[in-house]
């Protein structure tokens, strides 16, 4: 055994390339699972601290109405003997271009829920309370404080000056959290007079007899229920990130798969030595599983220290998309878990043993006798194709199948993605037999005669090449039709809600998080400004329905509010009557699907007059929110909340005003105003968001150029591997009379036509991975619908990349053997 070991070693050191390039391609694997695990780790831990920052010791919390409820509540709990309470206004300020979030508190009542209040210097505590404007800070934030400590704040469109009274520590690592005593944060944030909640401690008899004291609208939720419901947001997000790193991992599976089987043909002659002087099936297995086993450790060893540095690239990614679509949230560094490694390396190490087993079933069958006839191996791997058809079929059926199955199932989706995949690669090799033998009869002229016989005569060779080459061009093919076929939904989704001409909002994109309405005098002023024929008021904000927090959108019915929204399920007509009387709500198409919501369902929502029932009328198509919106007239919303503001307004040019005069008037109009606004048309709120969108998709983009790089090193191992392997033939060529050019040109062809079969089988193999991602897998994970768009350039890149690869891995070995002495070439090893 220890000889074997020996020759295994010798026969990975002797074929350097070979080996760099296969331990290139586990550790790229490897790298990208450990950086998107190690990233998600981190943000999910990131979320948690920030949270526990936030909720602090409390165990239930009274919430309310989207604009607060009376502070007086909070005196009549505490007479009445709930002392374990706290009151907290919350929301977000700008200072120094960075999104803060404000935690208005009672310095005296906090110290027994947050321990940054326990741990602050009394004099910082006194400041806080005593002089206006006080804000604590961590160390981070005193950075932007001047000499005198003053700091300059934006608050939904108006400046303020805040001053700092001290830093706090945070063992929990928040650096993004500023304390201020609530009478300042009542003011900053418009609120005064009012809580956003109140923390309580609570034992589990104490919950009823606190909610009986709480008046209509109001109620108690246990902290863990708005911590899920947080935590679930990013959740999605995060598996699509995992998928799109098993998905790198596959193609690689793929490859390391094609570059053993390689391998093992390659030393056919010298396995049926080994197997003529005594060595046993058992051995010879041993012998490729343990050249598989020392390349997939130190593959998995690289990947490991690899995906530490490209953890911390994608852990600011994700951060950043995190931030634009569900939760402010600081993460500064990545945090390094075990199981994070673990997964990474184990995955690693046993999808190249997966890999290498069927090559070493094959090594074992080498029969000493027949090791030197090539037609024998041929033979048997035309059988092998035909038994992969049997195989690969059904896998793909099954793979079609299951998502309809598992209707709800995300693992679903994905075990049939890796099905459909594996199936696919099953049946490529007898689509390359076929192609072989009806190309011989059809191509005339002898350089490419020979090179499509090729495709049949080496099917051992040519048929893993090309399998392992289409899956991998089919995974780009896959990701880019569905980032592609996302963006061009959005964009028409906001072509379809964006009728407006000129939108008026405070100061603050989705991505910043902060908060504000307009003041009663800027609506007021807008509505009365010269070219406007119509004003439609909107006010969204966040209410508690039957199944935890959903977003509640308000629109003021003008006559072009209907072309706001598309619906998607529900008779037009008669919802949309039944919505401008305020008989009726619209569910977006994500809350509909989570919660299982059909038009003629009704869903119960927390009004400033208790619990009501709303009909759903229709499903309209929203790509603003994953967790679902609730859209009604505003008319019925003022009567059921006592919330007289407004979030925005939509300004409609009068006929025969141009866009940009109505656009001019109204930022003119907001100059005068004492309310900072941001006025824009509907063509930079479509730029705006569509930047939004590819700024959230980047890691998906990065993830993508990483599946194609572990692509290129693989394919280029492989056909790399397949050329080599066919040196003795080609040197046979030149011994008969065929130049260096001519082998050029022979290699170059029989690589190219390679190429274009694998690119030709990835582009629907492609569309079809991408039909599973938008329909199964990100219709589960988020909700949303989006129609298949296929853009016209994508054939053609995927033509380009698997016949370009190919190329590139066949100019190494014909340079090599051009150089080489035909004599040497076809020596006996």
């Amino acid at each position: 055994m220890k000889i074997l070991l020996l020759l295994a070693w010798r026969q990975l050191v002797r074929q350097r390339l070979q080996s760099a390039l296969t331990l290139l391609g586990i550790a790229l694997g490897v790298a990208v699972v450990v950086a998107v695990d190690l990233a998600n780790e981190s943000s999910s831990r990131a979320l948690e601290r920030t949270l526990d920052a936030l909720t602090g010791t409390a165990t239930h919390h009274i919430v309310g109405p989207p604009r607060g409820f009376d502070e007086a509540l909070y005196l009549r709990l505490r007479l009445q003997g709930v002392r374990a309470s706290a009151p907290v206004v919350e929301g977000f300020i700008r200072i120094g271009g960075e999104t803060w979030r404000l935690l208005g508190i009672d310095p005296l009542a906090e110290s027994r829920f947050r321990p940054q209040v326990e741990s602050t210097d009394e004099g910082a505590l006194r400041r806080l309370m005593v002089e206006p404007g006080s804000v604590l800070a961590p160390p981070r934030g005193a950075r932007h404080a001047d000499a005198e400590g003053r700091m300059v704040a934006e608050a939904g469109g108006r400046t303020e000056v805040l001053r700092l009274a001290g830093t706090y520590r945070s063992n929990a690592g928040i650096d993004d959290l500023l304390l201020a005593d609530i009478a300042t944060a009542q003011t900053l944030l418009d609120r005064v007079g009012r809580l956003d909640r109140i923390d309580l401690q609570l034992s589990a008899s104490q919950v009823e007899e606190v909610a009986a004291m709480l008046p209509p609208g109001l109620h108690v939720e246990e902290a863990e229920a708005r911590r899920g419901h947080t935590e679930q947001l990013a959740r999605a997000f995060q598996i699509n990130l995992r998928a799109m790193s098993l998905l790198a991992l596959l193609v690689g599976a793929f490859l390391v798969y094609n570059t053993v089987a390689f391998g093992v043909i390659r030393h056919r002659e010298l396995l049926g030595t080994l197997r003529a002087v005594g060595a046993t099936p058992h051995q010879v297995v041993m012998l490729v599983m343990g050249q598989a086993l020392l390349m997939g450790t130190l593959g998995t060893v690289l990947g490991v220290l690899g995906g530490l540095v490209l953890g911390d690239v994608l852990l600011a990614l994700v951060t950043r998309t995190i931030n634009d679509l569900y939760f402010v949230l600081s993460v500064r560094e990545v945090t390094v878990a075990p199981g994070s490694l673990l997964l990474g390396g184990g995955m690693g190490v046993a999808v190249t043993l997966l890999a290498a087993g069927i090559p070493a079933r094959e090594a074992a069958r080498v029969a000493p006798l027949t090791v030197q006839r090539r037609s024998h191996l041929e033979r048997r791997t035309g059988r092998g194709a035909l038994i992969g058809a049997v195989v690969g079929a059904p896998l793909i059926l099954i793979g079609l199948l299951l998502p309809q199955l598992a209707e709800r199932s995300l693992l679903a989706g994905f075990v049939a993605l890796g099905l459909i995949m594996i199936g696919a690669g099953a049946l490529v090799p007898l689509l390359v037999a076929g192609i072989g033998a009806i190309g011989s009869r059809v191509v005339r002229g002898v350089l490419g005669r020979r090179a499509v016989r090729g495709l049949s005569a080496g099917l051992s060779r040519s048929g893993i090449a090309v399998a392992a080459l289409a899956i991998a061009v089919s995974a780009t093919v896959g990701v880019t039709v569905m980032v592609d076929s996302f963006r061009v939904s959005v964009a028409d989704w906001l072509e379809a809600i964006l009728v407006g001409d000129v939108y008026v909002a405070p100061p603050g994109t989705v991505s910043s998080r902060v908060d504000g309405t307009l003041d009663p005098s800027v609506v007021e002023r807008f509505r009365a400004l010269p070219g406007v024929a119509a004003v439609r008021g909107t006010r969204r904000v966040e209410v508690m329905a039957e199944s935890g927090p959903v977003s509640l959108l308000a629109v003021e019915a003008v006559s072009h509010t209907r072309d706001r929204f598309t619906l998607l399920a529900g008779e037009p007509e008669s919802a949309w009557q039944a919505f401008r009387a305020g008989e009726a709500v619209f569910a977006s198409e994500p809350l509909a699907f989570h919660r299982r919501i059909e038009p003629g369902d009704r869903i119960e929502l927390m009004t400033d007059r208790g619990m009501r029932e709303f009909p759903v009328a229709a499903i309209y198509r929203d790509y603003g929110s994953e967790a679902g919106v609730v859209a009604m007239g505003m008319s019925i919303y003022r009567q059921l909340w006592d919330d007289p503001d407004h979030s925005s307004l939509v300004l409609y040019a009068a006929p025969g005003v141009p866009t940009d005069t109505l656009l001019a008037n109204a930022r003119a109009a907001a100059a005068e105003l004492s309310q900072t606004l941001e006025v824009r048309s509907n063509e930079a709120i479509r730029s705006v968001s569509l930047a939004i969108f590819d700024r959230t998709f980047t890691v998906t983009r990065v993830l993508r150029l990483l599946t194609v790089l572990v692509a290129a090193v693989g394919i280029f191992g492989a056909l790399s591997a397949m050329q080599i392997e066919r040196a003795r033939e080609h040197a046979l060529l030149r011994s008969l009379g065929v130049t260096p050019g001519g082998l050029f040109l022979l290699v170059g062809l029989e690589t190219a036509l390679l190429g274009l079969v694998a690119g030709l089988v990835a582009i629907p193999l492609g569309v079809v991975t991408a039909e599973v991602l938008i329909d199964v897998i990100n219709r589960r994970a988020f909700g949303w619908s989006m129609d298949l768009v296929v853009p016209p350039a994508v054939p053609l890149e995927a033509l380009t990349l698997a016949v370009g690869s190919a190329l590139a891995a066949g100019i190494y070995p014909a340079w090599r053997m051009a150089r080489t002495p035909p004599a040497l070439a076809l020596r006996e090893e």
